[in-house]
């Protein structure tokens, strides 16, 4: 299972975590390149979680993807041993590199398989357990929850990354189309987010009241905060990369039916020869806010 770290990171790409359909070693590093724009804002969550949390001495990635924010770890919490889980091995592979590059490769290891149940392979429990828009992709999510507090050591921490809001790359006018062009969009997005839900197997709805949830697992939940990610216009390049790569990825999968405007409006905006388009307008950024749960394992 990748880390979501390309917007929701699965908003826009609802049907990555399909292993058997999907070429990891081609999607690598766009999904690096992503998970590295959003550095800062894992950079100050890990920050946070340091305040939270006594100094842990192994450190689990439920859902690692290529181990932008696994090496992040490393870094937060000099004295832990970090494990990144996922279910794709060309991108722990890309995660191993990034550690041995980093100098952090000998308290690093990898495991790879399906979550929750690969997580039986760990051989000590964890004190921090991070899970990052992983668990959504997850049926059950209360089963999984549990399974999560169940690998937690005693007095060990779930940090659970689930919410937000939705991101903005654009004004609300943009100077031709209707106004309010990405608010129309996000709804496609919600439909396509209950449709992914719906779909998994042994899909259980939950209410999405992930403090409730945590309680349920037999955690006490601790404390939410949510981070912001905001890369202002002009964008640079890696960030008008994603914001493109965000919208063409969107447009693939807009149903038959949608509002022509909105689609000619939308093809404007990725058409690399219009003076309007993402590629060369001044005023595309990035603005993302994830939020962050945490819950502890009874002593």
């Amino acid at each position: 299972m990748a880390h979501d770290h390309d917007h929701d990171h699965d908003r826009h790409d609802h049907d990555r975590h399909d292993h058997t359909h999907l070429d990891w070693a081609a999607m690598a590093p766009r999904l690096e390149s992503q998970a590295e724009l959003f550095a800062s804002l894992y950079e100050r969550a890990l920050g946070w979680l340091a305040h939270e949390v006594t100094e842990p001495g192994l450190i689990v990635d439920a859902g690692s993807g290529p181990g932008v924010v696994s090496c992040l770890f490393a870094e937060t919490f000099p004295g832990a041993r970090i494990v990144a889980v996922d279910g794709s091995e060309p991108l722990l592979e890309r995660a191993r590199v990034r550690a041995e590059r980093l100098g952090v490769a000998d308290r690093f290891g990898t495991i790879a398989g399906e979550l929750p149940d690969v997580l039986d392979e760990l051989d000590y429990p964890a004190d921090l357990l991070w899970a990052s828009r992983s668990l959504h992709h997850l049926g059950d999510q209360r089963a999984a929850l549990a399974a999560f507090a169940a690998r937690l050591a005693p007095g060990g921490t779930l940090a659970l990354m689930e919410g937000g809001l939705p991101a903005r790359y654009l004004p609300r006018d943009i100077g031709f189309g209707r106004p309010g062009l990405q608010a129309r969009l996000d709804a496609l997005e919600a439909e396509w987010f209950t449709r992914m839900r719906t779909e998994l197997p042994g899909h259980v709805a939950e209410t999405e009241d992930w403090p409730a949830l945590l309680a349920s697992a037999g955690l006490k939940p601790g404390r939410t905060h949510t981070f912001l990610l905001d890369l202002p216009a002009p964008a640079s390049d890696r960030a008008r990369e994603y914001v493109v790569g965000s919208l063409s990825h969107l447009r693939e999968r807009i149903p038959e039916g949608f509002d022509a405007d909105d689609l000619a409006t939308l093809d404007r905006l990725l058409d690399p020869d219009d003076e309007a388009s993402l590629y060369r307008r001044a005023d595309v950024f990035v603005l993302e806010a994830h939020t962050v749960h945490t819950a502890v394992r009874a002593v």
